[in-house]
């Protein structure tokens, strides 16, 4: 489980590191394969050798045998020709058939660690490695047969512990080297698949920067970078311009079907609501259907005001004059002109001091009315009032609109700003919502600078922040002129162009 997690961490990471990964776990393999192979081919070789060597002795030690007991006797001929091959790596003794040591090199001695090595019965004719009280030895064995005399069996060993001890020794500093080749070929290749893929790595950074605003303005623009790299870059930026094209023909049709059709519906509507207030002879079906048709044609304007607006905030057309506003006197000119409409209970909680805000006033006036207009709508009449709250902390003035209504679940709060979004489409039906209103509401707010959120909770009710930074606002004193003898000194104020 833990591997198949492991392989499908390395499968999802970066390309930067897959690629690192993929090509060290290559090189790592290649070049332990070959230090396998060096060492493997290296003690075939030292074995070879002695075996080739070992071979040649038992193949002319009876003849040796044959040439000796023909000048003396059998047993000393046996002791000659053994002592004539015996080295100080090579050994001989013959086991007779009684199981009995024969004859054997003076080098072997019976008392002493040499006794195990002696000891030994059982040893294949083909010679092979051992290790005896911590020597190597190579051994091998077979039948001694002198002109058609069975002497007994042939034991030969050789001392190959030094060879051996070197042998580690070598294929020791092998792999030594070998890590330390295989980590150097890990760092270069990590350095080279990074600067590899830098190219791709600009790519990303200058995509993730695209707008809808600045569609017409980028250009990705890559620098050595390999040919393929550039060959998507290009693609990319044909994408761009078929994107901005698009994107401009559907600005300017929203544009221009909303500037169209405002001024005729506008008309429709007015002519509508004057039918209705001079229809004195109006059958009561009648005036239910003109009222219906007004209601109607009165959204659909509101509908194409929004868009109006949406679409001159994506053109960057939408302009704002900014100037210092003491916010209490706005928030109290638009909730009376709003309670004008609806017999809901409105509030307003803001201490004495007046708070003054750098904005738009006719933008912020329009914020107001969407969130109160929100608020009325998705609330319960008779519950909680609505309540507009004003309040300053530190540099920053908060301005919050509450309800007691239905609230916003929590997992639609994110998109509660989205342009056509609707929290419940059958209710925004019959209250006429277009989906606009919040994202415009958000583009005016942030486009004055300020910022604006969201907390609800189902059934409890929304209330809609916005924060602003504070105008700081000059007073002094300033002698008017006048012929008049009384003076009289007149308080002014000027507001402060910097917003801090």
């Amino acid at each position: 489980m833990k591997q198949i997690n492991l392989v499908k961490l390395v499968y999802t990471s970066s390309l930067r590191i897959r690629l690192t990964l993929g090509i060290a776990a290559l090189s790592a393999l290649s070049m332990g394969g070959l230090a396998m192979w060096t060492s493997w081919k290296m003690q075939h070789i030292l074995i070879s050798t002695h075996q080739q060597n070992m071979a040649q002795i038992a193949e002319r030690f009876p003849h040796d045998v044959e040439i000796y007991s023909q000048m003396m006797e059998p047993e000393i001929g046996l002791q000659m020709a053994i002592d004539n091959v015996t080295t100080d790596n090579i050994h001989l003794w013959v086991r007779a058939t009684n199981g009995n040591i024969s004859a054997r090199s003076n080098t072997l001695q019976p008392d002493s660690k040499d006794s195990a090595l002696l000891s030994l019965t059982v040893v294949k004719s083909i010679p092979e490695l051992q290790e005896i009280n911590g020597r190597y030895w190579l051994l091998s064995a077979g039948s001694l047969e002198v002109q058609q005399v069975q002497l007994g069996k042939l034991y030969i060993a050789q001392d190959i512990t030094t060879e051996r001890t070197m042998f580690l020794s070598i294929i020791g500093s092998i792999t030594i080297a070998s890590l330390l080749f295989t980590k150097g070929i890990i760092i270069a290749i990590a350095l080279y698949v990074y600067k590899s893929l830098q190219p791709l790595q600009r790519l990303s950074q200058l995509t993730a920067k695209i707008s809808p605003e600045r569609l017409g303005e980028v250009r990705i623009e890559l620098n050595n970078a390999p040919r393929e790299v550039q060959e998507l870059a290009e693609t990319f930026d044909e994408m761009l311009s078929r994107l901005t094209s698009a994107w401009e023909h559907q600005r300017q049709l929203a544009s221009n079907l909303s500037h169209e059709l405002r001024t005729p519906l506008t008309l429709v509507s007015g002519y509508l609501q004057s039918t209705l207030r001079r229809g004195d002879n109006l059958t009561e079906t009648q005036r239910e259907a003109l009222t219906i048709a007004a209601s109607e044609a009165g959204r659909i304007v509101t509908m194409l005001q929004d868009l109006l607006d949406v679409a001159r905030a994506d053109n960057g057309t939408m302009h704002f004059q900014l100037s210092c506003l003491v916010l209490k006197d706005l928030v109290q000119e638009v909730v009376e002109m709003t309670r004008q409409g609806t017999n809901r209970h409105l509030r307003i909680e803001s201490n004495s001091d007046p708070i003054a805000i750098k904005a738009d006033e006719m933008r912020l006036k329009q914020v107001l009315v969407n969130l109160l207009d929100n608020a009325i709508k998705y609330s319960v009449e008779g519950e909680e009032p609505v309540t507009v709250k004003i309040d300053k902390q530190g540099d920053r003035v908060i301005l919050a609109v509450s309800d007691g209504g239905i609230g916003i679940p929590l997992a639609e709060q994110t998109r509660i700003f989205d342009r056509f979004y609707r929290v419940d489409e059958a209710r925004t039906r019959t209250t006429g919502g277009t989906g606009l209103g919040l994202s415009i509401v958000k583009t005016l707010v942030e486009g004055m600078g300020g910022s604006i959120s969201v907390r609800s909770q189902p059934g409890a009710g929304s209330t809609f922040t916005i924060i602003f930074p504070v105008c700081r606002v000059k007073y002094f004193y300033s002698l008017p002129s006048s012929s008049s003898s009384k003076i009289k000194r007149r308080k002014r104020e000027y507001p402060v162009l910097t917003r801090d």
